[in-house]
């Protein structure tokens, strides 16, 4: 496969996650998706509806689609991230379908993490409510450039312009304090269909396109940095056979910028210096690399190179220090964060141990001001720390780079993802 044709895969799919409260109806509209997608096979079809007979409903459950867990289906309420694929003639798609109970806002953090776009849904009769709050500071400290906020359950306010500006009105009014470059507002309904694939008879008044055409267009080529380039080495490959004796790659994914055969590279943390022989992938040499492929450098020199460590272009390195200011948002209901506490940072490929120095305020959701005189860190808290780790690590901030710049912290004695970390500084 040639890198123009990788390129172009890349830029024709998007991810985006779907986040709300309880009921606001996510799976409801993803399985509404998938469905007028054409995107279900017959047998998946005649499970949901055996599903929905056996639970009593009066239609089709839609949202039983991505309710994968048997646990789910059976309380009726999404836990784990759902991932599912799609397709339409202009663009793959892979959806997070994300829970909404307030105790698994971590899984919503997982599945926004690798998100182009987000969609955060608004149950119409109930307006902006917390965890509305609470989902978009997430997917805007995230750094996801696109929300598309749905209205839904239209039908359940008599299709009502003046509710739909009531909730748009809410919405932009705490959403002027977030860092969203683009925000949409849609009216739907996704039990009845209205303005997710189709334009709503129901709503002349809308203006604007459905949600698919909205999806389907929306542009997300700027995404990944291209210019500063970053390679943090996952795997060094040495076949055993007296065939490749001498061979040595390093494999990993491109984390930034574009790598090309020639290219003068520094080695981090050692600082040797080498250029690249080579930029492979399965099906054979490649002409040049870039964020996110997964591919194999092998280099002019034999130098000493292990996983964790992280090839850079000579003239472009990234930040290096022991000393990190970032926003967590912390992920463990066992125990709370711990001023002067010890973890272990997963920073791309690299670990190291590291020191809570700081705990400088938290963030109240709803009004997105700093709580400085508290330092109770829980379960869902977003608060910016600072940490020293044992050793420096190469980073980019997160707004330049969200591979480089993230990390999750370990609880060692738990061996528990505890938080995972935005770099501010």
């Amino acid at each position: 496969m040639s890198t123009d044709t990788k390129g172009y895969l890349d830029m024709d799919l998007l991810r985006f996650t779907t986040a709300g409260s309880v009921d606001d109806g996510k799976s409801t509209l993803i399985g509404r998706l998938l469905y007028d997608c054409k995107s279900i096979f017959e047998d998946q079809w005649e499970a949901v509806e055996q599903s929905s007979k056996q639970r009593g409903d009066e239609n089709v459950n839609l949202a039983l689609l991505t309710d994968g867990l048997r646990s789910e289906r059976e309380q009726g309420i999404t836990i784990d991230v759902a991932y599912r694929y799609f397709a339409t003639p202009k663009r793959k798609f892979i959806i997070a379908d994300t829970p909404g109970h307030i105790q698994y806002t971590r899984n919503m953090v997982t599945g926004a993490s690798t998100a182009n776009l987000a969609i955060i849904l608004i149950d119409a009769r109930n307006g902006v409510i917390e965890q509305t709050c609470r989902h978009s500071f997430i997917a805007s400290l995230l750094q996801i450039q696109h929300i598309v906020v749905c209205v839904n359950k239209m039908d359940l306010v008599d299709w009502s312009e003046g509710q739909f500006n009531k909730v748009v009105s809410q919405y932009k009014e705490f959403a002027s304090r977030l860092d969203v470059p683009h925000i949409d507002f849609i009216p739907i309904s996704a039990l009845l269909g209205d303005n997710v694939v189709d334009r709503s008879e129901n709503m002349n008044w809308y203006k604007g396109s459905p949600l698919l055409y909205t999806l389907e267009n929306v542009y997300i080529g700027n995404e990944h940095n291209h210019v500063d380039a970053r390679f943090p080495v996952q795997w060094v490959i040495r076949p055993h056979s007296d065939e490749h004796h001498d061979f040595r790659g390093y494999a990993g994914r491109v984390a930034g910028g574009v790598f090309k055969p020639g290219d003068p590279i520094t080695v981090l943390p050692s600082g040797f210096q080498s250029k690249i022989k080579r930029v492979h992938d399965i099906n054979g040499d490649l002409k040049e690399a870039f964020a996110p492929m997964s591919v194999t450098f092998t280099l002019e020199d034999e130098i000493d190179i292990s996983r964790g460590n992280m090839i850079v272009k000579q003239n472009n390195p990234p930040e290096s220090s022991q000393q990190i200011e970032a926003m967590l948002v912390w992920f463990s209901s066992q125990s709370d964060l711990v001023e002067r506490g010890r973890y272990t940072m997963r920073h791309t490929t690299n670990e190291v141990k590291c020191l809570l120095k700081e705990m400088k305020y938290k963030v109240d959701i709803n009004t997105l001001h700093k709580v400085e005189n508290d330092s109770k860190v829980k379960l869902n808290d977003i608060a910016r720390v600072s940490l020293q780790t044992s050793a420096p690590i190469h980073f980019d901030r997160y707004r330049r780079n969200r591979v480089t710049g993230s990390f999750v912290l370990i609880d060692e004695q738990a061996n528990n993802t505890v938080a995972a970390g935005m770099i501010i500084s």
